[in-house]
């Protein structure tokens, strides 16, 4: 029944030869699958869907990634369709299976630790590039916004009265976001000399040196030069300090809720991601502690 479905995909479907060599492939590894279970008496026309989702266990078992999974249960569908419309099967098994889903991958973050050495014990100096810089790095690690809503910015948007920024995010919509003490104090000293030192061309909260506002790519190049200093992760964006934000918030028990409101999240899914990464760090520390962890 292969090489019946493969010349289909051959001659009338005119595939490719790379396409039809892989669908045979996976074909004759399900059908070797099949033929070494203990009963020997199963062909293609008894498999029953139990068999399909057996083998798809097998292969999660060794390793197989979902994306080959799904592949290989797709030459699987079409051959039974296939034999379907032929009448050489009288049922199709693989019909309503569904495949695993593809894991997200986990989002990278700096560890704490790390952040503390590059704001506290690196020598930044009082150059007005490098305080902006330190600044920018402390406004996305204290409050978890995207870069766009950091340019964004203006004087305006910061009540240093009731510590809180005002922030513009996806769809124009905005939220209020708190900040502690040391922002404050970080914000001020970056003001005064930014003001000292730059001429006011706009009402941004970030210039560059000519006082207009920063564009991304300028942002993006010193966060990531920055967080080299600390960091071996292969991702150093800005976008990786809203993930940091993110994970020590959820590390140090703050709730579900409040960082979702706090990044700006529409659904609460969104944000279950970091939870992931907080159980990674858990299972870590419990490997590495727990006197039991491993068989006896």
């Amino acid at each position: 029944m292969i090489e019946e479905f493969l010349n289909y995909m051959r001659y009338e479907l005119n595939r490719s030869a790379q396409t039809i060599q892989s669908y045979g492939g996976d074909l004759r590894a399900f059908e070797a699958y099949f033929k070494n279970l203990d009963d020997h008496d199963i062909s293609w026309e008894s498999v029953d869907s139990d068999i399909i989702r057996d083998w798809m266990e097998s292969m999660m078992d060794k390793g197989n990634t979902a994306t080959s999974i799904n592949r290989r249960l797709s030459a699987l569908r079409s051959l039974y369709r296939f034999a379907l419309s032929r009448h050489l099967v009288e049922h199709d098994p693989a019909h309503g299976i569904t495949g695993p889903k593809k894991q997200k991958p986990l989002p990278q973050y700096v560890r704490e630790s790390e952040m503390d050495t590059l704001l506290d014990k690196l020598d930044w100096g009082k150059e007005y590039n490098n305080v902006r810089v330190r600044t920018i790095i402390l406004m996305f690690y204290q409050t978890g916004m995207r870069v766009s809503e950091l340019i964004g910015l203006n004087d305006a948007d910061v009540d240093f009265t009731s510590h809180q920024l005002k922030v513009t995010g996806k769809r124009d919509k905005q939220r209020i976001i708190p900040f502690g003490d040391e922002l404050e104090q970080v914000l001020k000293d970056y003001m005064k000399q930014r003001n000292a030192q730059t001429p006011r061309l706009t009402d941004a909260l970030f210039v560059d040196q000519k006082g207009a506002r920063m564009k991304y790519e300028q942002v993006r190049r010193e966060v990531r030069s920055s967080l080299s200093k600390v960091s071996s992760l292969k991702k150093r964006s800005p976008h990786v300090l809203r993930h940091t934000f993110a994970t020590a918030m959820l590390n140090n028990e703050a709730g579900l809720e409040s960082v979702k409101k706090l990044l700006g999240h529409e659904s609460l899914s969104t944000t279950e991601i970091y939870t992931h990464t907080t159980f990674e760090q858990l299972k870590r520390a419990y490997e590495s502690a727990h006197p039991r962890k491993t068989n006896q």
